[in-house]
């Protein structure tokens, strides 16, 4: 069989690599419209400075995508450079690549994400520590806590994931820690958002679940089960998460399968008996079709849509209304990063630890911080003298913020750092580099509320498969995106026309607890 893939990112790719490793004289053909692998998870790399777009941990409870990762990226064996300079612990795997000596290593890192809010930092998710309390100051605490009890005695109808949030942490957290951020985050205040965002994000995250950990911790009796955004460690490629595509992509070249670059998807055609024959894509000004006996597509459902012939004016409708968010990080080398490091983690340089900061201040407009010493060493030219960070603003694509030209968003970040206190001159910043991402985020408002009804459309296509966030506008991590890929390749190989199990991937939690289920 003929298989065409769009799309060359985590769910792309690892459907290809299963398709060709299962079954042999098949041919697998890759359409990427930009001219490198790895999608939002893609590394950058700039004066010898490296961008994890996004921040990506690598995080899974499936047995399956964790032992993918270890056949393409066996566990250190061992520490990496900050960790042997500084004496620090860590997960060593006996046997394992040295990452002073290798490239072709995982990492295992120190998860610390926390929230800088009035200009104190705090724990992300919060903590009950002592020091989250004396941040927050005996009113508040006791306001929080109040509130906090009164969700639980009047929960409310779920029916936006400001509820959400309310009846897990009470109004008053919510208002500190969640209301403005998310805001930011997606253009729209939470009240407008659906809940489903939240129950796939922080499943199971409330303050009950905080306090849980919070006693296995005091008591060492171990929970069952650990809610994702509690975890403390997580593996990440030692050149960022773009290497773990860039290895994919090559075994996939290795074993037959083609990945044509800068090949924008235009348009996919349908036959009268509802079947896909081809898709029609634009490289170097040329439109080209393919033909193609089976199509698995990790692009936007919007623009898959928009280019399919014969769809229902109501389904087009429901397609071309789907929201997304974009965001643009701003890459600033500086000789210092001037926030005091009070936690007693030993870092190069004394920097803060986080690998994220999530800055609630509405005196600023970004949303976050990623500190790219702290995801690793190897990200960074020169980790001991230099601190390498990315500021993201989250936008629409040609909006006001989108339509900046980069010096002007180079501009608005340095001042920004600047005006929260992380550097104190702008003689300090040594380089930077702006980085534009489009459709990051499926966003979960609009006509989202319709989206069973494109997908059950979709379904009556019997050879389309969609896979991965954007293939299924579903906030996945690269975990669930992988699944998708799996579940497709499953029922590819095995004939099974059913759909299902690929759109229920990161919709039931049961999924994630229970065993893979095991290849033919």
């Amino acid at each position: 069989m003929k298989v065409i893939i769009i799309g060359a990112g985590p769910a792309g790719l690892t459907a290809a690599y299963e398709l060709l490793r299962r079954s042999e004289g098949n041919t697998i053909i890759v359409l990427e419209e930009s001219n490198t692998v790895g999608g939002i998870s893609r590394t950058v790399v700039h004066n010898g400075n490296r961008m994890d777009m996004g921040g990506h941990r690598l995080f899974s409870r499936s047995r399956r995508v964790n032992e993918w990762w270890e056949s393409m990226l066996p566990a250190q064996g061992a520490p990496s450079f900050d960790d042997r300079k500084l004496g620090r612990k860590c997960s060593i795997s006996p046997g394992g690549p040295d990452p002073e000596s290798e490239d072709r290593v995982m990492l295992r890192r120190n998860r610390i994400s926390r929230i800088y809010f009035d200009r104190k930092f705090f724990d992300y998710p919060i903590s009950l520590k002592p020091k989250t309390l004396k941040n927050m100051g005996l009113v508040t605490t006791a306001e929080a806590g109040m509130s906090y009890l009164k969700s639980c005695l009047f929960p409310r109808s779920e029916n936006s994931l400001e509820d959400f949030y309310i009846n897990r942490f009470g109004k008053k957290l919510y208002s500190m820690f969640f209301e403005n951020y998310t805001e930011n985050l997606w253009g729209r205040h939470p009240d407008s958002i659906s809940p489903e965002w939240g129950a796939q994000r922080v499943k199971g995250l409330s303050i009950t679940a905080v306090l849980k950990d919070s006693f296995s911790r005091l008591t060492g009796i171990r929970q069952k089960k650990v809610e994702t955004s509690l975890i403390e460690e997580f593996s990440y490629p030692k050149l960022g998460p773009g290497q773990l595509w860039e290895i994919t992509a090559e075994k996939i070249t290795e074993l037959g399968g083609s990945i044509v670059f800068g090949s924008r998807a235009a348009a996919v055609i349908k036959n009268s008996d509802n079947r896909i024959t081809g898709v029609t894509y634009i490289k170097d000004g040329a439109y080209i079709t393919e033909q193609c006996d089976i199509l698995i597509s990790s692009m936007p459902l919007k623009d898959l849509t928009a280019g399919m012939n014969d769809v229902p004016e109501r389904i087009a409708g429901i397609a071309e209304r789907l929201p997304y968010r974009d965001y643009i990080t701003v890459g600033i080398l500086m000789k210092k990063l001037h926030l005091k490091n009070e936690t007693g983690i030993k870092t190069l340089g004394g920097i803060v630890p986080d690998n994220w900061i999530y800055v609630h201040d509405k005196s600023v407009s970004m949303g976050r911080l990623q500190i790219y010493n702290n995801w690793s060493p190897y990200l960074v030219k020169d980790p001991e003298n230099t601190v390498w960070v990315g500021l993201e603003y989250f936008c629409s694509e040609g909006d006001a913020v989108w339509s900046r030209s980069d010096e002007k968003m180079t501009e608005i970040a340095v001042s920004e750092i600047k005006r929260l206190g992380m550097i104190t001159d702008e003689a300090e910043v040594l380089d930077t580099h702006v980085e534009r991402v489009k459709k990051a985020y499926p966003a979960y408002f609009d006509s989202y509320c319709h989206i069973d009804e494109l997908r059950s459309y979709l379904d009556t296509i019997p050879n389309l498969y969609c896979i991965g966030r954007n293939g299924q506008h579903r906030y996945n991590n690269i975990d669930h995106s992988m699944s998708t890929a799996f579940e497709a390749v499953d029922n590819i190989l095995s004939g099974t026309e059913s759909k299902e199990n690929i759109w229920n991937v990161n919709t039931e939690e049961e999924y994630h607890e229970g065993k893979y289920k095991k290849e033919a």
